[in-house]
């Protein structure tokens, strides 16, 4: 059933064009703006409106690529919600999918794989490290931003993170199966959970297929049989170069902790394409009928399949006609949400001889046996009732009595920094594990950060907290200028350019329910944003969260030749700070404070010419020297994660002019 007519509108913005892909969740549709720009829209399928976590995973496409923004990952712009549809709107990419490509050139040269693979990888390095991953990786969701004969390196583009999953404390073991058979991790498979890992794993069988012209797995069977394969076979040897080969190995390795991490992976990838430039593309060989088993295949997980299930894995097709083989949906490449029963095992009972014809039950030593236990429970609920205080009642029955868990994750900040917090709370314990995400995107991040944990509930005192992971005290309003009720300073963290670091507090609180729980962790985010973006506030304190811009000044007018002065002024959230410069050039003594904690330092910024050769940059970047009379001249910047800064213009003029 289509989901809308072209012309139609959608929402009070947006006009439907043509229908360009359909996936298992929605269809996706051309849409004009009202400013004429043409867009796509994502269009959730109506079958699905009743099924909650379709609903769940659909709007969470949006939320999660809100976080994601990356040259190589699809941009989101909008969502549309009107009556019983749900639609995102996001950017139009005109090029076509990898699946176009392998469908009309069938393999590549290896360089020109190597390459579209380490642009997915860069995708997934900046995704996995804000704890997001895939989980459904594939030609059809790897687009191009021009047709495969005109692409250019820069040109890939990243999609369809709706059925991402955020990544916590530790990888959360999943109620379903969704992903693509042909592109499955086998943990996901064996164990029914999969993390970045299996992203990994997923654009290894991407690499694969780009260049022998299928998956490693494809063959005769079900779709089930194919899937099973990446649990228990080897994927067969394809003749490329030895070097290569390896690397294709690591990425389809059985074994998650030995796959390399989305960096690791680019940096191998591309080192080796430059060496592979001049090699041919394979021809396309058939798909193999026989693959040799690993020694030792994983054990399919028995809360994913029942036993019937099981026994059907080896067999393509099923040795029994009877056997029903579970479906996964099409073995190709379209997406499956394959639901998970959870079956009750109860052990067989056992026979038992018909009884004899019983005395009167209240002649029996199972009557007499029963009322003196009831005179023992009475007396025993008597002396409970004495014994037992109110208040060690009241904590008998405070909190839940389930395991909960409750996560967030902020917007990211102007400096790069993107903070993700877990939490799970464990009844036996009485206490709240809270775990701390810090992300970086361009620039290294260091120095002190603010983390507010607050009470669970209005009136009662900031927690006792336990802190693993950084170095803590109390925040001091009196230094920092941030007066900020259960507020913590953390510092010695050293967040790298495109990667994480976490640290975790243990907290002794008791939740009342899930409610509470997410209230909680969401009202220790907005009170940690509300402090850090104060306008009120001043001083140069947690600059990696309250730092909003920075302003290039320059003088007025300069005499050539002369070195320019550069001062790099910070801005708050109460406006720009010309007492507190961030960088001063040329440089006198160490770098401040502020630029190490947001740049990593020097190394972190650069200045470039801006008036077409009236400037001269040394080779360290830092250092800009007025060499042309010019009547405007503007010098630009880089700073850490504030990047294209503009000074505004000034005069350049000889010490003639400057004399009168």
């Amino acid at each position: 059933m289509q989901l809308a007519q072209t012309g139609q509108a959608l929402g009070a913005s947006y006009r439907f064009g043509e229908r360009v892909g359909s996936g298992a969740v929605g269809e996706v549709w051309t849409v004009t703006a009202t400013d004429d720009r043409i867009l796509a829209a994502k269009v959730l399928r109506p079958e699905h409106a009743d099924d909650p976590s379709l609903v769940e995973r659909f709007v969470r496409e949006r939320s999660v690529l809100l976080g994601l923004q990356d040259p190589s990952i699809v941009t989101v712009r909008d969502m549309v919600v009107e009556g019983a549809r749900l639609a995102i709107i996001m950017d139009y990419v005109a090029g076509g999918s990898l699946r176009d490509v392998v469908r009309e050139a069938g393999t590549l040269r290896p360089a020109d794989a190597l390459e579209v693979t380490a642009e997915v990888l860069d995708a997934l390095a900046f995704a996995h490290a804000r704890g997001v991953t895939h989980r459904d990786i594939k030609p059809d969701n790897v687009l191009l931003a021009q047709p495969w004969p005109e692409w250019t390196p820069g040109d890939v583009r990243v999609s369809d993170f709706g059925i991402s999953d955020v990544v916590g404390e530790r990888v959360r073991q999943t109620t379903g199966l969704i992903g693509t058979p042909q592109y499955m991790p086998p943990e996901l498979i064996s164990q029914g959970r999969s993390g970045p890992p299996g992203d990994i794993y997923s654009t290894g069988v991407l690499l694969y297929e780009l260049l022998a012209g299928r998956t490693p797995f494809a063959g005769p069977g079900t779709d089930f049989s194919v899937a099973y394969r990446h649990v228990s076979s080897r994927p067969p040897r394809i003749p490329v170069d030895d070097a290569l080969w390896d690397v294709l190995a690591g990425l389809l390795s059985k074994d998650p902790a030995e796959r390399p991490t989305a960096p690791e992976a680019v940096a191998t990838l591309r080192r080796l394409a430059a060496r592979l430039a001049s090699s041919a593309p394979l021809t396309r060989g058939e798909a193999p009928a026989d693959f040799d088993d690993v020694d030792r295949p994983a054990t399919v997980v028995r809360g994913a399949f029942t036993d019937a299930d099981l026994a059907a894995l080896a067999s393509a097709p099923p040795a029994h006609e009877d056997t029903e083989v579970p479906s996964l949906g099409d073995a190709g490449s379209a997406t499956i949400a394959r639901p998970m029963p959870r079956r009750d095992v109860r052990p067989p009972a056992e026979a038992r001889p018909e009884p004899e014809e019983a005395p009167p039950f209240w002649r029996t030593r199972t009557a007499l046996l029963l009322a003196g236990t009831a005179v023992l429970l009475l007396v025993g609920m008597v002396v409970g009732f004495v014994v037992l205080s109110p208040g060690e009642q009241q904590a008998a029955s405070g909190g839940s009595g389930d395991p909960l868990t409750a996560q967030t994750q902020d917007t990211a900040l102007p400096t790069g920094l993107t903070i993700s917090r877990a939490a799970a709370y464990e009844p036996s314990s009485g206490r709240v594990r809270l775990t701390l995400t810090y992300a970086a995107q361009k620039a290294p991040l260091s120095g002190e950060f603010l983390e507010v944990v607050p009470a669970m509930a209005e009136g009662e005192a900031c927690p006792a907290v336990t802190w693993e992971g950084a170095s803590v005290k109390r925040n001091q309003a009196s230094i920092t200028g941030l007066d900020v009720a259960c507020g913590w300073t953390l510092s010695d963290l050293q967040v790298p350019a495109g990667g994480s670091v976490q640290v975790t507090a243990s907290v002794p609180a008791q939740p009342a329910d899930q409610q509470a729980l997410d209230a909680w962790v969401r009202g220790g985010s907005e009170a940690t944003s509300a402090a850090t973006q104060d306008p009120t506030v001043t001083g140069t304190a947690y600059p990696v969260q309250r730092l909003t811009g920075v302003e290039v000044r320059t003088p007025a007018r300069v005499v050539t030749p002369s070195p320019l002065r550069i001062t790099l002024i910070p801005v708050w959230a109460g406006g720009p700070d010309e007492l507190n410069p961030l960088y001063v050039s040329p440089a006198a003594g160490k770098p401040s404070q502020m630029l190490t904690a947001v740049t990593g330092g020097e190394q972190g910024m650069r200045f470039a010419d801006g008036c077409g050769g009236a400037l001269a940059v040394d080779s360290s970047g830092l250092t800009v020297t007025a060499l042309q009379i010019t009547p405007e001249c503007t010098v630009r910047a880089s700073v850490g994660n504030f990047t294209e800064l503009q000074s505004p213009a000034f005069d350049i003029t000889s010490r003639e002019d400057a004399a009168r």
